[in-house]
């Protein structure tokens, strides 16, 4: 008997919100012996719907939702004992990981183009103890995520987030970090680093063109800006794709990364797959091959 659970947050994909629902369980009544459908009514239901799928034994889970839905359904199924293949139904503005992992961006088209064959194995990161699939991210870029508003998210898309990181370049602040990577310790000055998973941030899937979803290693970016002049050079070069490291950005393969302030009565937060996350120090590692996947190809 191979049972599944759909999560589904109902607040996300807008009027056809229901009617992708119905798609979804039908599409899965044709491949599963039984399905339990579990609606999401506040921030955490989605992790705690999967952490029980999980301890149950759940042969799959399956998301409907943004970002911040799928990593809860990560997040749940973080470091089980038993893990049951994972897979989504992307219903966000950005979906990264749909990205990553080649499944449509359209849920019509994604429900559609499920198969229990398309598998893949998943790297995900653990920051302190939570988990992340996609991007952390520090600085000048994650404040103005974290500052975008669900109106703009709706009308604008991934847009919405380049937007407002284009009016908080003016207000642009380095800071002084320490870093260290794989045991090695450095200091850097710069407004902004992200450290990533797949190739997709924040909707932009050149950035890390050689990031995988199961490479097994974590990769770090920063801008080497100490003023806006600085900034406007580095983004640029973000923008078309980090492969190495040059005058403007910094980059790094890595494991294990803790992150710090130089300065500690500063404080800084972090935006984490799309949510805002924990203040800095960070201790940010990587889970090889944690979970199994369904993908898109």
């Amino acid at each position: 008997m191979k049972k599944v659970m759909l999560i589904v947050n109902p607040s996300s994909g807008g009027e056809k919100a229901k009617e992708y629902e119905a798609l979804a369980k039908e599409k899965l009544v044709s491949l599963f012996d039984t399905v339990d459908v579990k609606h999401t009514e506040k921030g955490g239901d989605a992790k705690q719907f999967a952490k029980e799928a999980a301890q149950n034994k759940y042969d799959s889970i399956i998301v409907m939702g943004g970002d911040g839905t799928v990593n809860e359904g990560v997040s749940g199924l973080a470091e089980q004992a038993d893990r049951p293949t994972f897979g989504f139904f992307p219903l966000g503005t950005v979906n990264d990981l749909a990205r990553a992992l080649a499944i449509p961006l359209d849920p019509q088209e994604a429900i559609e183009n499920f198969s229990l064959e398309k598998q893949k194995t998943l790297d995900i990161g653990k920051i302190n103890n939570d988990y992340f699939m996609n991007v952390v991210a520090v600085g000048t870029i994650p404040e103005a995520i974290n500052n975008v508003d669900s109106e703009d998210k709706t009308k604008l898309g991934k847009f919405a987030y380049f937007v407002s990181g284009m009016k908080e370049l003016l207000n642009t602040e380095s800071h002084h970090f320490r870093l260290e990577i794989d045991g090695k310790v450095e200091e850097i000055k710069s407004s902004t680093i992200l450290v990533g998973l797949t190739n997709s941030i924040g909707g932009f899937e050149q950035i890390l063109p050689d990031a995988k979803v199961d490479d097994g290693v974590l990769h770090l970016v920063y801008l080497k800006d100490r003023s806006l002049l600085d900034t406007l050079k580095a983004v640029p070069d973000l923008l078309k794709g980090v492969q190495d490291s040059n005058e403007n950005i910094g980059y790094r393969s890595f494991k294990q990364l803790n992150l710090s302030l130089v300065d500690d009565t500063e404080t800084l937060t972090t935006n984490i797959d799309g949510d805002e996350g924990d203040a800095l120090p960070l201790a940010i590692t990587i889970l090889p091959s944690h979970l199994t996947v369904y993908s898109g190809t």
